[in-house]
């Protein structure tokens, strides 16, 4: 019985020694204060508790600590908490330190609590980045299209990282400098033969204000000759101005053939008037007989006359299908 009491001791030790070494990161308390970083036993206990895994807060503190980076645990747990990165910033801080930058923690946490990489900001402040511009078209005063494309040099400013327009600002700030340029130029040989006067105008406008970056240079990489815009316009004015007389001489021809139509209407509506009077000579002509004011020799002399203008009408039809 004595023997299964003390079996049962050393395992009731052996669980709570794990329990505690598991809950309790010894190893890493040993390893941080080797490192010079004091730190308690219950200050590692208290991050277990808030849910914060020790380790990602002491081995940065360790490089902050050897890289002679004044930060406090405290700093570094408000920082965790916030959903920051706690070892991008410390790696931030060294690069800054390294290349004599003024960086400050809360500046650097606030960088990185904002979105931004911190640490590729301090990366781009020492070596410039080089953004290169989609082809922009633009039209010279002659109507020649010129197709430009520009790479410019930027340098991350750390003290407007915050709250500051990105890249495709500076990307939309460029091309709307290039339309400018080229849209101001006479000609666009102007431009093909000097296109660093695209450089120094957009340069001088200012494009980085407001931005999280410096503008070091603008290189125009190429420009190309596009279409000749103005000839085209040119072009579908004449065509616009060809369907629009064409429009209006249809309208003149179907207001003559409307009056056309109206003159034979007319001349129609005579002749079946006339057709009427004819119908009714020869009522005219009975009842004068009939009332004896129209003789019989009268009706023959008057058959005469219109059998002779009859022949007459005929010659003279004949004469002219002759001819």
């Amino acid at each position: 019985m004595e023997l299964i009491f003390v079996f049962g001791i050393i395992v009731v030790i052996i669980i709570v020694l794990c329990v505690f070494f598991t809950f309790v990161p010894v190893g890493l308390w040993i390893s941080a204060m080797a490192s010079g970083v004091h730190v308690s036993i219950m200050t590692l206990i208290g991050m277990r508790i808030r849910r914060i895994v020790p380790s990602r807060l002491i081995f940065p503190m360790i490089k902050a600590t050897k890289a002679g980076i004044d930060v406090t645990i405290n700093k570094l747990e408000a920082h965790y908490l916030a959903g920051g990165n706690v070892d991008r910033v410390i790696n931030a801080l060294i690069a800054a330190q390294r290349a004599d930058i003024s960086l400050e923690f809360e500046r650097a946490a606030a960088i990185d609590l904002a979105g931004r990489d911190v640490l590729t900001a301090v990366q781009m402040s020492v070596n410039p980045k080089v953004i290169e511009t989609p082809v922009v078209a633009a039209i010279a005063k002659d109507g020649i299209e010129l197709r430009a494309k520009a790479r410019v040099t930027v340098r991350a400013n750390i003290d407007r990282l915050v709250g500051g327009a990105g890249e495709d600002t500076i990307i939309a700030r460029v091309g709307e400098g290039i339309v400018t340029t080229v849209g101001s130029a006479e000609t666009h040989k102007a431009v093909l033969e000097n296109p660093d006067l695209i450089s120094r105008t957009v340069l001088s406008k200012g494009l980085d204000a407001g931005t999280a970056f410096e503008i070091l240079s603008i290189d125009i990489a190429d420009v190309d000759v596009g279409r000749n815009v103005g000839a085209q316009l040119q072009t579908d004015q004449a065509e616009a101005d060809k369907r629009i007389a064409q429009a209006k001489a249809e309208e003149r021809r179907a207001m003559a053939v409307a009056k056309e139509q109206e003159m034979i209407a007319a001349v129609q509506e005579m002749r079946a008037k006339v057709v009427e009077a004819e119908a009714e000579v020869p009522k005219a002509m009975a009842s004068a007989l009939k009332e004896g004011k129209l003789g019989v020799m009268d009706y023959y002399n008057m058959q005469n006359v219109i059998a002779d203008t009859q022949m007459r009408d005929s010659i003279a039809k004949s004469e002219k299908t002759t001819e």
